[in-house]
């Protein structure tokens, strides 16, 4: 089960490395470039809790089976794309496909593993989601470098359908069978209304920048936003009927939820947006390879995984230690901003390695442990429900990061260079960390309080 949340996480991130040689070889647009990464994250999002409430109905083992199917079968879908559209499309499909896997895993562990061993099995958990966004840049790199077979780009799809293929057999064999003694209720119609709102949201958002912002975007941005709005309303009308809304939409009137849940969307949209600009403009920018794009992460990767095992062992203080990831990453980003400022387009991928690892330290401290210490707020009849809304926040906020941030920087290189617009969505991602850490400020005056 392990290997099919490793290939999900891994396909979050393996894409960025090759997202020069996807618009370079499909002749696709700057937008279609984002799309390719947040469609994958839109489908993840609106997808998830659904699922996982599907495999306490149908079968945790089953469901599992089932996304990973979809999931290999996509990848093979992604690695035969002729044009950016069917990419794009693909690229959902198999989101939907990591939505299903994902939190059977989650589900599994915590019915089959007794209690004494639930920590160390949770604890290799978190070792596979870490090691396989890091691992996403490196083995991105090394495969669109190496161009086996002279496929390119697309060959970071066609390795998840053999690895895909030894899972299922795997996962037939030794996976149990479990599934809950009482299970909620879906909610399909929420779930739709979820997914459209957010199409209609953050699609205009990635696409007017290149259409000039027609009327249609504007339209279509309202449309999503008045859609959230029906889709608060239609989860309260659930929960009237006595039956189980996607989102206990009440939640939000919990200040520690509503703080955290502003968290989760700020940092994702800041670390997902944060890769894409920096694999962009390594090799766009600075011409270096996708193998050298990859060695620039592992200054990055090396100081997240360390800090990350280190913060997971102090929980006494995770207080400090998020408004210092927060505060340590701002820096790393005004590092970024001052080199650039410094050596313009002379900047080289190895200049950046010093503020690249102070971000990674950084992201280290604050990521893995923001979801417990919002959780650890929220009471534990709602923890739960929160669990499942704040990871769908996860996705959203990284989707929302790519359309933004990734607009900004892309308008940015048009009038200027590359370099100087990685300088420019660092400076949103600094402006991000400060908002973070008062927001971090007030959930500790809130845990204090209480």
């Amino acid at each position: 089960m392990l290997v099919g949340v490793f290939m999900a996480v891994l396909d979050t991130f393996i894409v960025l490395v090759a997202a020069p040689a996807i618009q370079q070889d499909l002749a696709a647009s700057d937008a279609e470039v984002q799309l390719v990464f947040a469609a994958y994250q839109l489908a993840y999002a609106a997808a998830l809790i659904t699922c996982a409430r599907l495999g306490d109905l149908v079968g945790r083992k089953t469901l599992f089976l089932a996304g990973l199917l979809v999931f290999t079968a996509s990848s093979a879908a992604c690695a035969l794309a002729p044009a950016p559209v069917s990419l794009i499309v693909a690229r959902f499909v198999q989101g939907l496909g990591a939505a299903a896997l994902f939190p059977q895993v989650l589900a599994t562990i915590t019915v089959v593993v007794p209690p004494e061993s639930r920590a160390k099995a949770f604890g290799a958990l978190g070792a596979v989601i870490g090691l396989s966004g890091v691992a996403g840049q490196l083995i991105g790199g090394v495969l669109v470098q190496a161009n086996l077979f002279d496929s390119s780009w697309r060959s970071i799809f066609w390795i998840n359908v053999p690895v895909g293929v030894l899972a299922v057999a795997a996962a037939v064999a030794f996976v149990p069978r479990t599934r809950a003694a009482e299970a909620r209720g879906v909610d399909p119609v929420g779930a739709a209304i979820l997914a459209t709102s957010l199409c209609l949201l953050v699609v205009p958002l990635i696409q007017g920048r290149q259409s000039g912002w027609p009327l249609v975007t504007w339209i279509s941005m309202a449309a999503g936003i008045a859609g959230m709005a029906v889709f608060a309303r239609f989860e309260r009308a659930m929960v009237r009927r006595g039956s189980d809304p996607l989102v206990r939409i009440s939640l939000f009137a919990v200040r520690p939820f509503a703080i955290g849940m502003a968290l989760i969307l700020l940092a994702y949209s800041g670390i997902n947006s944060f890769f894409l600009v920096l694999s962009v403009t390594t090799q766009q920018g600075l011409g270096m390879t996708a193998l050298g794009t990859a060695t620039v992460y592992l200054p990055f990767g090396a100081a997240f995984f360390a800090t990350s095992i280190v913060a997971g062992r102090l929980r006494s203080a995770t207080d400090a230690i998020l408004l210092a990831g927060a505060l340590l990453g701002g820096f790393g980003y005004a590092g970024i901003i001052a080199e650039v400022a410094m050596f313009g387009d002379r900047t080289s991928g190895w200049a950046l390695a010093a503020p690249l690892t102070v971000v990674g330290v950084g992201s280290g401290l604050l990521v893995p442990s923001l979801l417990h210490a919002v959780l650890s707020r929220v009471a534990a009849d709602d923890a739960g429900m929160a669990s499942g809304v704040l990871a769908t926040g996860q996705q959203i906020g990284g989707a929302v990061g790519v359309a933004v941030i990734g607009a900004v920087y892309y308008a940015c290189a048009e009038s200027h260079s590359p370099v100087t617009a990685l300088a420019w969505a660092n400076g949103v991602n600094l402006v991000l960390a400060l908002v973070i850490a008062m927001l971090l400020r007030k959930l500790g005056a809130i845990g204090a309080g209480e």
